[in-house]
């Protein structure tokens, strides 16, 4: 295993300034926090289901209490719009709230069986290893730690190394909530070293990733030697799919944030926009001036809708898809320091081109015309991904045929919302594995027991 160093410098995105350093979490630091969460893990399964849901609730209300200065704290870390920062530590809150609401909802089964009664329990597996990653801090690491939580188990959450600073802050808040100690830590360090002793410590029982397909495929291949458990959620080349009978002046509108929310570092994005072919040019001629017409910049700035990318490394990478001579459209972004690139489009590009074909996780977005459903749903499915997607039109058969035809976990009509937590998320293919939120989430987190009890004399 690599060398790790000691500490961990945080930059601010907009403005490339070091705004925190971080102690990085060696592998014997790993194995003592396996152990101690082992150890509160037995005592808080051992609680009644009300009291765990109380604390829970708690912990709810303390997030709540300090959204704004988680909020201010997530644009520092990762530049994310003021507004969308709200947004996530909200989400944070409202995770926590319905995974308590599931705690004594947690229930087995009775099964008719000849000669006895046979019942299920769903057990907590014990320590959970969740992995987050950068584009969304605080949500994503809320998907695995609040409904593990709730299912009786321990946590250990690594976030991404550029944006450990809200979840160090949650931990502190949930021991101010009343979590016991050591049962929710968070560890910060790099993914090949605390990341990989995480993955590969027999007293962690599942490990929950979101990040990319080339890392999850690791993850997955490393957890199979002990035969751990996996929730992967990975990469996305998402088609928004626009038919001549749409709105169309609705669906350009809408169009460019579907691909520039977070400056398009969404595994949701909707990078790949396919519209019918007679509705191509007059959807282009709406798309120009909205994409255009997107504020990027400060992003403490109640006004901006786009902020940076998360470090120069997402910059060159983007950069190496877009030549200047390509873009079809180009937005504006500001110059001088930070991690800047313009809202861009791309247009009569080849089906095959690595900007169709790959996920650049960057403001950029390709528009494609096709000719008819078939065409439609070829073009969407022509994709190594399967996470997110939209369609637009008005003929509802049309919607039904369209969604049930293409190969994605979550799809919105005349829409581009992908993600609530009362829903379940995760992807087809090269996506992930398995699904997260919604109402089976705490099962993701348990051990199905079965036990038959004779009534024979």
């Amino acid at each position: 295993m690599p060398d790790q160093p000691h500490t961990h410098q945080i930059l601010n995105p907009a403005t490339e300034e070091v705004v925190a350093t971080v102690p990085a979490t060696g592998a014997a630091e790993v194995d003592t926090a396996v152990v101690r969460a082992a150890a509160a893990q037995r005592r808080w399964a051992a609680a009644a289901p009300a009291d765990r849901a109380r604390l829970l609730r708690r912990f709810a209300t303390v997030v709540d209490d300090h959204v704004e200065e988680l909020a201010r704290l997530e644009v520092k870390e990762a530049g994310h719009t003021l507004g969308n920062a709200r947004w996530e530590a909200g989400n944070v809150r409202d995770l926590l709230d319905y995974a308590a609401g599931g705690v004594e909802r947690l229930t087995g089964r009775q099964i008719p069986v000849a000669g006895g009664l046979d019942i299920t329990l769903l057990e907590p597996l014990g320590v959970v290893g969740v992995i987050a990653p950068w584009n969304f801090p605080m949500p994503i690491a809320a998907w695995g730690t609040a409904p593990a939580l709730a299912a009786g188990n321990a946590v250990l959450l690594k976030p991404a190394e550029t944006t450990p600073l809200t979840a160090l802050r949650l931990a502190e808040l949930a021991l101010e909530a009343g979590l016991p100690e050591h049962l929710f830590q968070v560890l910060p360090g790099a993914g090949d070293i605390t990341g990989q002793a995480l993955v590969e410590h027999p007293g962690v029982a599942k490990i929950v990733f979101t990040g990319s397909t080339r890392v999850g495929k690791e993850i997955m291949a490393r957890g199979a030697r002990l035969l751990k458990r996996v929730t992967l959620e990975l990469g996305g080349k998402s088609p928004n799919i626009v038919f001549a009978d749409a709105d169309i002046e609705r669906a350009a509108a809408e169009a460019p944030m579907a691909f520039l929310d977070n400056a398009g570092q969404d595994c949701c994005a909707r990078t790949r926009v396919l519209v019918q072919r007679t509705a191509y040019d007059r959807f282009l001629e709406l798309l120009t001036p909205a994409v255009r017409s997107v504020v990027v910049g400060d992003p403490s700035d109640e006004k901006t809708q786009m902020g940076p990318l998360i470090s120069r490394v997402q910059l060159e990478r983007i950069r190496g898809y877009v030549p200047d001579d390509r873009a079809a459209v180009r937005g504006s972004a500001p110059d001088g320091p930070g991690f800047w690139f313009p809202p861009t489009v791309l247009t009569g590009v080849a089906p095959d081109d690595p900007a169709v074909t790959e996920e650049i996780f960057g403001p950029v977005a390709v528009v494609l015309p096709f000719d008819d459903e078939e065409d439609a749903i070829r073009l969407a499915n022509d994709t190594a991904y399967g996470l997110s997607g939209s369609l637009w039109t008005r003929d509802i058969g049309r919607a039904l045929r369209v969604s049930r035809a293409v190969a994605a976990g979550n799809l919105s009509v005349n829409s581009h919302s992908s993600v609530r937590y009362s829903t379940p998320f995760g992807g087809y293919k090269q996506s992930g594995v398995g699904r997260e939120l919604g109402p089976d989430a705490l099962t993701a987190f348990t051990e199905t027991k079965n036990i038959f009890i004779s009534t024979e004399a």
